[in-house]
């Protein structure tokens, strides 16, 4: 029996997850284990989201629905870890997308299990499976997809998906932004039964030293998206000037309600 998920708790309008690197790699670790023998008809998907996520679920109730089906719901941005502590969890701790990645890699080598890669640039995935392999030996990567950047055909997606199958992959690991990752791992959850899906977004750019990551400090005070910002302006100020700010009062609003002080309550 595969051990139980981690409870959620509300953070505006997604359920994060209270979880940490160790249990989110233990648990996909049994649940490929478990993959051949399992009578399991969907895959199981995990996303990790940040305040932009978690703004765009409350604009988009597609979004919202895919996020509370999910398995799992990392805390990927300091602000969320933030308000998860706020809300009742002080020990919580960031499960950040680019490290949870190598952190399954690292465990995948050691157990055997296999990964499939889908997403990024088309020139980076064979510098990524190269730096992966050479990071973490005995690592199996069974096969690797860099989309276009449009929607695919019917016969292209049909083509990917018995791409994915006939890799046997344990583990498919999706570097594609959100909401499309979110809603890619959503719409192909049936195609591979049993298989765990993971959401990481721009981790495969990371590590494949196409774009810089923050410093550790940065990441670790809440300033990362500042370093991004700066490095790709044209693509993320929307993002970071205008979406992320709305989280702020909506955080502020929700500890209001949940603290019991008088009128809090009533109001909506």
């Amino acid at each position: 029996m595969s051990g139980a998920v981690p409870d959620k708790q509300l953070v505006v309008s997604v359920g994060i997850s209270k979880t940490s690197y160790a249990e989110v790699v233990e648990l996909c670790r049994q649940w490929a284990i478990e993959r051949k023998s399992s009578a399991r008809a969907t895959a199981r998907y995990i996303c990790v989201t940040s305040v932009h996520g978690i703004i765009m679920a409350r604009d988009n109730p597609e979004l919202a629905k895919i996020f509370e089906e999910a398995d799992i719901v990392t805390p990927d941005g300091m602000p969320v870890v933030w308000a998860l502590r706020s809300f009742g969890s002080p020990g919580q701790q960031r499960v950040y997308g680019p490290t949870l990645m190598l952190e399954l890699c690292r465990r995948a080598a050691e157990s055997g299990h296999k990964i499939f890669l889908y997403g990024g640039r088309e020139g980076t995935l064979p510098t990524l499976v190269e730096r992966l392999c050479k990071q973490f030996p005995g690592l199996i990567v069974a096969g690797y997809y860099s989309p276009p950047f449009r929607t695919l055909t019917k016969t292209e997606d049909q083509a990917v998906r018995e791409r994915i199958v006939d890799s046997d992959a344990d583990i498919v690991l999706v570097g594609i932004s959100t909401p499309k990752q979110e809603q890619w791992m959503y719409d192909h959850r049936n195609s591979f039964p049993g298989v765990t899906l993971i959401g990481v977004g721009a981790a495969f750019d990371f590590h494949a030293g196409r774009i810089r990551q923050a410093p550790d400090w940065m990441r670790r005070k809440g300033l990362e998206w500042l370093f991004r910002l700066a490095i790709e302006p044209v693509r993320l100020w929307k993002r970071y000037l205008w979406i992320t700010p709305r989280f702020l009062p909506l955080w502020a609003w929700q500890k209001w309600r949940m603290s019991g002080w008088p009128g809090s309550r009533s109001w909506r």
